[in-house]
């Protein structure tokens, strides 16, 4: 009996963990993606996310049913789709247009009986008012008459070796109820547990409030942490210390600004479809982004004015960043605070010299030389800035050879050691 056909469109961090998994429970799978490095890398067995080893990639390969491709003509006769393309913001406004590609180029191949999942992070009413549509268009077919479609809210977190793809409940939707039986069907077999709710735009919400959770919290410790430092409290063993008590509080941890797909965009597709729809501010989410946005600058000027207290001017100073990706144990630096606050010491005049064990080399920023992290180069630096707290970086290296660490992360501790 022929396997059943699943189509992943985009394959990074999102995507690519799908098509794995896909492959794993048995479909075939069409991983399509329109980077054509990208593809090659895949189709040689090279993964570039950590949340899929290379040895993970060539085995999903080596049984001949994961195909990475850039032709949309691969998907003919699928039985599910899965669209997992990014949702940017534009000038603050939601950017679908990958969707809307995603949905053109996908159409010429809806089938009778098929199913069509959007994952991508949207405001709610994008999968019945923008994707649906899209496909029917393309496809001279009806839903949910001829095929069906729904939304499953990503839940990836880039480096979690605990909570994966097979583990995360799934929350699931569809436009009608046998759309949510199928969409349902299949996350069974890809996942350990699913969550059904009523309708997509439900669905839809779910991941916005998820983020909004997380942004506002942690604008909340971030605005802490300054107003803390200016009334000389550690708020580090604040917060641990709160968190010793067992109900009514959970911890949030301040850091240099917050970064990957989610924080800085999805909250703000909530205030957009509030504003848009209701003509309303969401004030907890606008100030809440302007907080986190702002975090970047105030690392800066924390750092100028601590190489001021030791005689050193910025300009000209040799700072070594430990760290460019948005979170510790990854290479995703999607939006990452790390290049953020590289960028404002280097308009303030400082050489910026930076280690990151898991980047692409192409993904460096321009003005910032990649170094490896030896004695040589933490001693050599006027200050060294932990931005990003990979474990695999030699933190006793830094605190014993560095004549002055700025530390975001509550990584390092000594006399030569200033906290966020």
């Amino acid at each position: 009996m022929q396997a059943e056909k699943l189509v992943v469109i985009g394959q990074g961090y999102v995507g690519l963990p799908l098509a794995v998994r896909g492959v794993e429970a048995g479909f075939d799978v069409v991983g399509i993606d329109l980077d054509t490095s990208r593809i090659k890398r895949l189709s040689a067995g090279e993964s570039f996310i950590e949340d899929i080893s290379s040895t993970r990639l060539a085995a999903a390969l080596a049984t001949g049913r994961y195909l990475p491709t850039t032709d949309y003509g691969d998907a003919r006769d699928f039985d599910v789709c899965v669209i997992s393309v990014p949702t940017p913001l534009r000038d603050g406004a939601p950017d679908l247009s990958y969707v809307e590609q995603a949905g053109i180029a996908l159409a010429p191949h809806i089938r009778p009986g098929c199913t069509v999942i959007l994952e991508s992070t949207t405001y709610p009413g994008t999968t019945e008012e923008l994707l649906c549509p899209l496909l029917m268009q393309g496809s001279g077919l009806r839903s949910p008459e001829d095929f069906h479609v729904g939304y499953s809210p990503e839940r990836i977190d880039p480096g979690n070796s605990i909570w994966r793809l097979e583990n995360t409940p799934k929350v699931v939707s569809g436009i009608d109820a046998m759309a949510l039986a199928k969409v349902d069907a299949f996350y069974r077999r890809i996942v350990d547990r699913t969550v059904t709710v009523d309708s997509t735009r439900v669905a839809e919400l779910t991941k916005l409030i998820e983020n909004t959770y997380r942004q506002v919290n942690i604008a909340l410790v971030n605005e802490l942490t300054v107003l803390a430092h200016q009334l000389d409290v550690n708020v580090w063993q604040a917060i641990d210390a709160a968190a010793t008590k067992p109900f009514g509080f959970m911890a949030f941890r301040p850091g240099p600004g917050v970064g990957g797909h989610c924080l800085p965009i999805d909250p703000c597709y909530l205030s957009w479809q509030v504003k848009r729809t209701l003509n309303r501010q969401f004030r907890f989410v606008e100030l809440a982004s302007d907080i986190n946005h702002s975090m970047p600058q105030h690392v800066a000027n924390r750092i100028m004015a601590g190489l001021n207290q030791r005689g050193r001017s910025m300009k000209d100073a040799q700072l070594l960043l430990l760290g460019l990706a948005y979170k510790k144990n990854t290479g995703d630096m999607r939006d990452s605070p790390a290049v953020d606050v590289a960028a404002e010491l280097a308009k303030l005049g400082a050489r910026i010299r930076a280690v990151e064990p898991y980047a692409e080399l192409g993904h460096i920023p321009p003005g910032v030389t990649l170094v490896n992290l030896t004695e040589k180069e933490v001693r050599t630096a006027d200050a060294v800035v932990v931005v990003t707290d990979h474990d695999t970086l030699d933190y006793d290296l830094v605190t014993d050879s560095a004549s002055y660490v700025f530390d975001t992360r509550n990584r390092c501790t000594g006399p030569n050691v200033e906290r966020l």
